[in-house]
């Protein structure tokens, strides 16, 4: 039985975020998932929004995740 889809919406500042944070844990050699499944959730989620973003592929992608991580820190409550 396949899983019913499930949408998230994020804002473009919180989606850069996440992804830059999603690169850097799935770049690590050691994990603390219990399960396989768990990073094949975190890669897939990775791709998906490397897919949807376009600031990755700027010259000016740090300046960016500079000012997105502000943005986000900004609206936190």
């Amino acid at each position: 039985m396949r899983s019913k889809k499930v949408k998230i919406e994020l804002t473009s500042d919180a989606a850069l975020v996440l992804y830059d944070w999603l690169t850097r844990f799935n770049q690590r050699a050691e994990t603390d998932c219990a399960d396989q499944a768990e990073e094949c959730v975190l890669f897939d989620l990775e791709a998906r929004l490397a897919k949807a973003l376009v600031a990755p592929l700027q010259s000016d992608y740090g300046d960016r995740l500079v000012q997105a991580r502000s943005h986000v820190r900004d609206e936190c409550p």
